[in-house]
């Protein structure tokens, strides 16, 4: 990737974006972003340390759009360095696992870190991971799907049932997030807050403050 500020040398994209991967450990993360920026799945993932990320970049409505998907780590020990990130996140990614009542029951958690350290304006959605069409996670679901809808209604944002492994819904819950900024930015619905690590809305493709 180019360094920032190269302006003209780098043109392949109108738009970039941020946006950030939460959750509690397990539930997915590394997979759904794998799936989506790699077309691929592994079953043998290693528990992200720290923070990671991916870039992808993606045509919406005739804009080709640079998407940067950081996936954090969902342990309690790594909160203080994730919180950085969601400084100048556009949009987020809130992910439970199906199969784990305990990783649902969380999300609450996660929207009071976002409300905390995220811009008002954050554009929000709640994936339900791990919702396999087949296999033995199936019968091992502990969250009814209209359960997650209720809590992504309560909240105000919208919701998807994804499975990395089975590929669903992961290109759905991307694009639809990659609209909703950009519309929500295009309507003069300002952009990332946080000051030097904020990541904006960039045309013409020069990257600010990132890297």
């Amino acid at each position: 990737m180019p360094p920032a500020g190269t302006g003209g040398l780098d043109r392949q994209y109108d738009y970039l974006i941020k946006l950030l991967l939460i959750g509690d450990s397990g539930v997915g993360k590394s997979a759904i972003l794998m799936r989506f920026a790699d077309d691929s799945f592994t079953t043998s993932f290693i528990t992200t340390i720290g923070i990671d990320f991916k870039i992808r970049t993606i045509t919406l409505d005739g804009k080709r759009i640079k998407l940067q998907i950081w996936d954090t780590a969902g342990q309690e020990r790594f909160k203080t360095i994730t919180t950085a990130y969601y400084r100048g996140a556009m949009g987020i990614l809130l992910v439970y696992d199906v199969t784990n009542e305990g990783s649902f029951a969380n999300i609450n958690q996660w929207m009071l870190a976002i409300q905390q350290h995220a811009s008002d304006s954050v554009n929000k959605v709640l994936l339900g991971n791990k919702a396999d069409t087949s296999g033995p996670l199936v019968s091992k679901r502990a969250v009814a799907t209209a359960r997650g809808q209720a809590l992504a209604d309560q909240h105000g944002i919208r919701f998807f049932e994804t499975s990395a492994k089975n590929s669903i819904n992961i290109e759905e819950a991307f694009s639809t997030i990659t609209r909703d900024i950009k519309q929500r930015l295009l309507d003069g619905g300002g952009s990332a807050a946080g000051g030097d690590a904020a990541v904006k809305l960039e045309k013409g493709g020069a990257s600010k403050g990132c890297c």
